[in-house]
């Protein structure tokens, strides 16, 4: 598709753009078109948050489409909560939320489609059915998926207004000068490794990560940390800005020998609060710590 750009679209984002262009593709699916490379201005790729000249021709190249089945699979899960519109699970490190290149099934979404059937949104489409939000591969604890798509709507909002709250623990390597702080720092997709998130103070989006000691041991520190926003990567990227990267996380320079029980960053999703979307009660759930994070705290204590 070739579009010659008007008046009407000058000083408009690329991805919103192309999302109101092209029928039947969300904000989210342009951006993941645009971020592959398929949009050319000038014969260069676009970016997302590239601002659009009238005038200009814009080619994008849409991938065919590919048939995408995902199947149920019997995979048990530790429910915390269920009802006709939400299920909250307690995530076990080394699983997958969703199918993805490299990992096309044994994820949460297999064994949530077997456990509810057909009662999941629709509303992220075929990969992630009923899937809110979502917490990295090696990041165990609480996620939220939502039953029909007006639940899915009721927490999305949650998300965006912050109201729904996410409370993790970690263990990180080196003390903290002080007991509580705030890291407010914008993250953006890495430059040159898209597998990674950075701290981007131009093009990167708003990230706040409070965080709480929760007590010191030699070179480790156990805290608290809660997002009020929910970026990629989010906790993981802001402490390792600051030089004390989750210990045990491979990608962020957070690896330490001495630690066999961890297969992944230690990093826990403890605490999940929301408003109910029928009733408008407002559940507070957790989930405890599981074995190789106390076993982490256990090694950290023999450091004494």
């Amino acid at each position: 598709m070739i579009v010659t750009l008007t008046a009407e679209t000058d000083g408009q984002r690329a991805d919103q753009f192309l999302s109101q262009s092209l029928n039947n593709l969300t904000r989210s699916a342009a951006q993941k078109l645009l971020e592959g490379g398929h949009v050319l201005r000038g014969g260069k790729p676009l970016k997302k948050n590239d601002r659009l000249k009238a005038g200009e021709e814009i080619a994008a190249l849409i991938p065919d489409p590919t048939e995408v089945e995902i199947l149920p699979q019997d995979i048990p899960l530790d429910v915390v909560y269920e009802d006709g519109d939400v299920i909250v699970v307690n995530k076990p490190v080394g699983m997958v939320v969703h199918p993805a290149p490299g990992h096309p099934d044994s994820t949460l979404v297999n064994a949530l489609l077997h456990h509810c059937g057909a009662s999941l949104s629709g509303i992220n489409g075929e990969l992630r059915p009923g899937i809110v939000h979502r917490i990295d591969r090696d990041t165990s604890g609480l996620i939220i998926a939502a039953k029909n798509d007006s639940a899915h709507l009721a927490l999305a909002e949650q998300l965006q207004d912050h109201s729904l709250y996410r409370e993790y623990e970690a263990v990180i390597i080196g003390g903290l000068r002080e007991d509580a702080g705030t890291i407010d720092l914008p993250i953006a997709r890495h430059n040159t490794d898209r597998k990674k998130m950075a701290i981007n103070h131009y093009n990167g989006r708003s990230a706040v990560t409070h965080w709480q000691v929760l007590d010191r041991y030699a070179g480790y520190t156990h805290i608290r940390c809660r997002l009020e926003t929910g970026r990629t990567h989010q906790i993981r990227v802001h402490l390792a800005a600051q030089g004390h990267p989750v210990l045990g996380d491979p990608v962020y320079s957070g690896v330490r020998k001495g630690f066999p029980e961890l297969v992944g960053q230690c990093l826990h999703a403890r605490r999940l609060s929301f408003v109910h979307p029928r009733t408008g009660e407002r559940l507070l759930l957790e989930a405890p710590l599981p074995d190789y994070f106390t076993a982490t705290l256990e090694r950290c204590k023999k450091l004494q």
